[in-house]
């Protein structure tokens, strides 16, 4: 516990001084009793009243509460929490404009993901990720909701799939630097550093599953597992699959389960099969981050002024009940 005013206890240095005068007041009632005994204007007293210094321990307990109270006292209370890091990482390849999912595979996730993002508390951070052929951090991990929901909006479906991109850039967003992968890295600077630990952070990999492209996503998988990033992988369409006209051509694109479950299952996370907009929906409120303690300082003023109240009318009813008065 500290104090926001630690001067106020000053006060205290007054209490000696408050039993010092009670004891001399003391002192003058027995002499004052003896001499009128003496005139036998009074009984003698028989014994001593064991109770007679009750209520003004009392009164002076809530006096020192008082000034304690004064002081503004601040305790550290543990607080549970979720917090984290989550990184959303959409497939925007040319497959997730499929509409097996509709009204697509790609706007399904994004309206699914704009609910999760409303849902998160202002402890956890929130990253965007958008990979193809390639992947870029469309937003750094941040807590301003508006933010990750104006990047989520402007995805738009493109080029090849390399689930291997998504979990390396996604990786690289979570560890806020460029990071080394069995020489494969995000971006080739000379300056990359291998990637930290990061327990309670999670990548949230939505995709058809059609890996088209290098580097291997298995090794990635291992990497995040390593640095203690849980991926939740989220199949999109069907494993039947369906047919894409773009462009006046007819493209096949067909759900890739094995490879997505396998990501999971390396990582401690979940695979979950998205077959329409609702089970997508149900598939986010799944996604749990850790309950984490913290300690968080909070003023407690008014509960020791309401210790100190309590002391004082103790203090009042034994003082009524013996003497008949509280003074």
């Amino acid at each position: 516990m500290t104090l926001a005013w630690p001067w106020a206890l000053l006060g205290l240095l007054a209490l000696p001084l408050v039993v010092v005068a009670y004891r001399r007041l003391l002192r003058q009632q027995a002499e004052r009793r003896a001499d009128l005994a003496r005139q036998g204007l009074v009984v003698p007293m028989a014994r001593r009243d064991r109770w007679r210094h009750v209520a003004p321990v009392l009164l002076v307990a809530a006096l020192a509460v008082m000034l304690l109270a004064l002081a503004r006292p601040v305790a550290a209370v543990a607080e549970p929490r979720r917090e984290g890091t989550v990184i959303l990482a959409f497939d925007v390849s040319t497959s997730m404009a499929a509409e097996d999912v509709r009204p697509t595979r790609l706007d399904s996730a994004k309206a699914a993901a704009k609910g999760f993002v409303e849902k998160q508390p202002s402890t956890v951070k929130i990253g965007v990720v958008a990979f193809g052929g390639s992947g870029i951090i469309a937003q750094q991990p941040t807590t301003d909701k508006d933010e990750v929901l104006a990047s989520v909006n402007r995805l738009s479906p493109q080029g090849d799939t390399s689930l291997g991109r998504g979990i390396l850039t996604s990786l690289s967003a979570i560890a806020g630097k460029p990071i080394v992968s069995n020489g494969d890295t995000e971006s080739g600077s000379a300056d990359e550093t291998p990637i930290g630990y990061y327990g309670g952070t999670a990548i949230v990999l939505l995709t058809d599953g059609e890996n088209t492209s290098g580097p291997d996503p298995a090794n990635l998988a291992d990497l995040a597992s390593a640095a203690g990033v849980k991926i939740y992988p989220i199949g999109l369409g069907s494993a039947e699959g369906t047919v894409l006209e773009k462009n006046g051509f007819s493209i096949a694109t067909r759900l890739d389960e094995q490879s997505l479950k396998q990501i999971a299952e390396v990582t401690g996370g979940t695979y979950y099969n998205a077959t329409d907009s609702s089970s997508l929906a149900q598939v986010y409120d799944s996604i749990q981050l850790n309950w984490v303690s913290r300690s968080v300082p909070h003023e407690v003023t008014s509960l020791v002024a309401g210790v100190a109240t309590l002391l004082l009318l103790a203090g009042a009813v034994v003082s009524v009940l013996r003497r008949g008065r509280v003074i």
